[in-house]
């Protein structure tokens, strides 16, 4: 499994989570919410274009 970096950040009273070797992006109230949010999103899009995540 490969490991990916999360990028955070506070805006207004959510927190933004960034995979910046993908390109996906989501949300959530909390820090572990917005880390579920983007592992979620970031497999799902790796599901859909599996070479990206394989450089």
């Amino acid at each position: 499994m490969k490991a990916f970096t999360a990028v955070l950040c506070k805006d207004d009273d959510m927190y933004v989570a960034e995979c910046p070797e993908v390109g996906t992006v989501s949300q959530g109230v909390t820090i572990e919410e917005a880390i579920a949010n983007l592992r979620e999103a970031t497999s799902l899009y790796l599901d859909e274009f599996p070479s990206v995540g394989s450089g």
